[in-house]
């Protein structure tokens, strides 16, 4: 048989049904697969304000899609609860759900994969709880539905792609909310799917080069010959045939090497920049967060990128979405050295096209061990540098980034004071009101 030399496992994707919106209605006790609730951030960045998440009443009643409808979306109706978004109250009930899954398997077994998701491998440990995976699923779901209110999704497969697939295909739309897929069923109701961007890791574009090679169907990649889908995909073609079979060989145990790690920050503008003095004060903002983190790492750099993108305008009068410029610098963590080259390399590249999102990120990361001098610039004020340097860091640490910041912050297009209170972009709020 095709399958014989392949993992057999019991794998379970497990997913908090509609997270930020469930979170928020059970902190305000309500059911949060029956309240109509919505969570929506109002940053300067989302246009005038971006639903984050719906309950499925919401969408039910209102049609609402998250990160897809907005403020003017809304209707008029007394029944909605818009809230803002409280990142870190979805970090903490993240944090409690994967305590409460090492109740039911070894920690090395879970893997968190976003903050709603997560993989567990239960091969070993269902039969302590439960006689199938089914019953165990059931008794996970019961567990978090008491004692935090909130319903979980539960996809089970042999392999981690396929519970992924039951997750995502067959789960959330399932009374119980639990999905399987197996090898065996992987023909039946895999194969006939033709929505390819349905499919976990086939987006639109993906989705349009599988046409060209006349791919109309899940069943149709999983006969294409995989050389051919080598030769036009790459690695990723041979990925997708094995997904279209269900093929997996994801070891989770097994320990990820990072080849070269990086350390970056950035940032999508809360309206277009035309101001070179404004964009500079961004980029420099955004180069002292990267400085700093290399400095927490132990870290020095010895690459540095810039990348900016170009507002919509721009984009389509240029014919760029913007540009992306590397440069090797002598390995450092320091903001002023750091600054310097952004700025040199942002020079170079600009032609005064407005922009809407900037970043930064530094790669070839090195311990860092001792200072290396210049010996162009004075010794002592290299030496005093770097220890200002960590006075800035530990007050930052101790009372918070917005007790000493740079007067360029204040300038207009500063954006650091009010990105400090924010987690991913949004609110973080408390995550105990």
């Amino acid at each position: 048989m095709f399958y014989d030399e392949e993992p057999h496992g019991v794998f379970m994707f497990i997913d908090t049904k509609s997270f930020y919106a469930s979170c928020e209605a059970c902190q305000r006790g309500y059911n949060p697969l029956k309240v109509p609730l919505v969570v929506m951030s109002e940053q300067p960045n989302t246009n005038g304000g971006l639903v984050l998440a719906t309950s499925p009443m919401a969408k039910k009643l209102f049609n609402l899609q998250a990160n897809v409808s907005r403020q003017r979306d809304l209707p008029d109706d007394p029944r909605l609860l818009v809230v803002p978004p409280r990142m870190n109250l979805y970090i903490q009930k993240n944090l409690v759900i994967n305590q409460i899954f090492k109740r039911f398997v070894p920690e090395e077994m879970l893997m968190p994969y976003s903050i709603d998701e997560s993989l567990l491998s239960v091969k070993s440990s269902f039969r302590l709880f439960a006689k199938t995976p089914y019953e165990f699923a059931r008794i996970i779901q019961k567990t978090i539905k008491t004692e935090l209110g909130l319903y979980m999704t539960v996809g089970i497969g042999e392999t981690p792609v396929q519970a992924k697939l039951a997750l995502d295909l067959f789960a959330k739309h399932n009374i119980n909310l639990i999905g399987t897929l197996t090898y065996e069923t992987v023909p039946i109701k895999i194969w006939p799917i033709n929505k390819l961007t349905d499919i976990w890791s086939i987006g639109i574009r993906m989705e349009k080069r599988l046409h060209r090679l006349n791919i109309k169907s899940m069943g149709d990649l999983a006969h294409t010959n995989p050389y051919l889908l080598k030769k036009e995909l790459g690695i990723m073609g041979l990925q997708l045939f094995a997904l279209s079979w269900g093929v997996d060989r994801t070891e989770i145990t097994q320990q990820i090497v990072v080849k070269n790690a990086s350390i970056g920050n950035s940032q999508v503008l809360p309206r277009d920049y035309q101001d070179q003095n404004e964009i500079e004060t961004v980029i420099k903002e955004i180069g002292e967060q990267v400085a700093s983190r290399l400095r927490a790492h132990k870290k020095v750099a010895s690459t540095i990128s810039l990348s900016i993108g170009f507002s919509y305008a721009a984009s389509e009068t240029d014919g760029r979405s913007g540009f992306n410029i590397g440069l090797k610098i002598e390995p450092t963590n320091q903001q002023k050295v750091i600054n310097n080259q952004l700025i040199f390399l942002f020079r170079k590249n600009w032609d005064g096209q407005s922009v809407r999102h900037i970043s930064v990120y530094t790669s070839h990361l090195s311990q860092f061990k001792s200072l290396q001098l210049n010996l162009f610039d004075d010794p002592k004020r290299q030496v005093k540098c770097v220890q200002l340097a960590k006075v800035i860091d530990s007050i930052r640490q101790k009372y918070g980034f917005t007790k000493l910041v740079y007067a360029n912050s204040l300038l207009a297009g500063g954006n650091a004071i009010n990105r400090a209170n924010l987690v991913g972009g949004h609110n973080g709020g408390n995550a105990y009101e």
